[in-house]
């Protein structure tokens, strides 16, 4: 017994230390250093890609956020990907030009397909993806688009994830763990790239998106993201990933538990899989602490004959407890509560991660919005340019 209590003591030391580790620090969007006359960035030619299917709620504040950048984009396309609600009315009355996708080609998936297709209909140096649930705020384009001057490549940003009710703190772990698992705030990231990248917000230059295949290239893979990052690395270019904090916010799976539970469903068991080995260990050391941190505590107080054992387990829990609210309160608006139970949103997180598992590891086909996305990638078609003949409509015309 009094070696298994060293063994889990020690697991949950090196647990806590690894965890601090690969969330040390989450750097910011800077200032742009290369201003115009009147101390704006010079922009350039920016054009703004936003795939969007059923995101007639979720729109607006995005578009109107964009509307509101000084200097603006260029260029702002919102691609509807067969949506069945207003979605494109919406993005015509706030100036935005509408792209409809053609029919989504065998081995696509929708998200990578509507990139694709909003990249080829536009012609700027500069592209920007945004998720049709995110929010910039003011003077946040500014902020992105100088940080990919001064860093080249592919540069992410993870959104400020705000939450609003009770059930989208669930979220709490899949956030941690995501943004640990692309080896991008560590004490030493500044040193090398990112493993994977963030879809909500990329930014890159055209040249550099079609030297690393684009979309295109990551067609079937439903963790687009992370293949894009990957692609973009293997073509010799910088991939970087910062917090979004002060710059871009979203609120994820707004629709309710069930919008939840599908959304993390379909990524994330993908997504563990795309880590590095080394990676994957101390991200797996860190949650094995947390839980033998909180069922010590529970089976400690829990016992009629309460010894060392209490303190001890109680010192434990309040160490992950701590350091879970030092990680979450820079990543998003979870509150204490998370934090000071992190034992209820953790065992969501592992009951979420073994249906992914079941689902993209056995079944091979998660669904998401009306659609059954097949898990192991496939042969690509389509991958010409995306035609011109799709219907548009423009602020300018219908």
């Amino acid at each position: 017994m009094a070696n298994r209590t060293r063994a889990v003591g020690v697991l949950q030391v090196l647990g806590w230390l690894a965890g601090t580790w690969l969330l040390w620090r989450v750097p910011r969007c800077r200032p742009p250093l290369v201003v115009d006359d009147q101390g704006d960035l010079a922009l350039g030619d920016v054009s703004v890609v936003i795939p969007a299917r059923d995101e007639e709620e979720t729109l607006p504040r995005l578009l109107d956020s964009l509307n509101a950048q000084q200097p603006a984009a260029s260029k702002v396309v919102v691609v509807d990907d067969h949506s069945s609600d207003a979605t494109a009315r919406v993005a015509v009355e706030r100036a935005a030009t509408v792209v409809a996708c053609d029919p989504l080609p065998r081995g696509w998936t929708g998200k990578s397909w509507a990139c694709w297709t909003g990249a080829k209909s536009t012609d700027g140096a500069t592209l920007v993806f945004l998720d049709a649930d995110t929010e910039l705020e003011p003077g946040a384009l500014e902020r992105v688009v100088g940080e990919h001057r001064r860093r080249g490549g592919l540069v992410s940003v993870q959104p400020f994830h705000r939450t609003e009710r009770l059930y989208e703190a669930f979220s709490a772990f899949f956030n941690l763990v995501s943004m640990m698992g692309v080896e991008a705030f560590t004490p030493r990231s500044d040193r090398r790239s990112s493993t994977g990248a963030f879809g909500p917000c990329l930014v890159c230059s055209r040249d550099d998106y079609l030297r690393a295949g684009g979309h295109q290239a990551v067609a079937g893979d439903v963790v687009e993201d992370v293949a894009l990052a990957k692609r973009f690395a293997a073509s010799g270019l910088p991939v970087t990933c910062l917090g979004g904090q002060g710059t871009i916010s979203f609120r994820m799976y707004p629709g309710g538990p069930a919008h939840l539970v599908e959304g993390w469903t379909k990524n994330f068991a993908a997504g563990a899989g795309a880590t590095r080995p080394a990676t994957f260990v101390m991200v797996s050391a860190w949650l094995a602490g947390c839980i033998t941190a909180g069922t010590a505590l529970t089976t400690a107080l829990l016992s009629r004959r309460r010894g060392n054992s209490t303190p001890r387990a109680a010192f434990a829990y309040l160490a992950y407890a701590l350091q879970l609210r030092w990680m979450l309160r820079r990543v998003g608006t979870f509150g204490w509560w998370p934090a000071a139970v992190y034992p209820a949103p953790l065992a969501g997180f592992l009951a979420l991660f073994a249906r992914s598992l079941v689902l993209t590891g056995v079944r091979k086909e998660v669904p998401w919005k009306g659609r059954m996305v097949e898990t192991r990638p496939q042969a690509a078609t389509g991958r010409r340019v995306p035609g011109r003949r799709a219907a548009r409509t423009s602020a300018s015309g219908s």
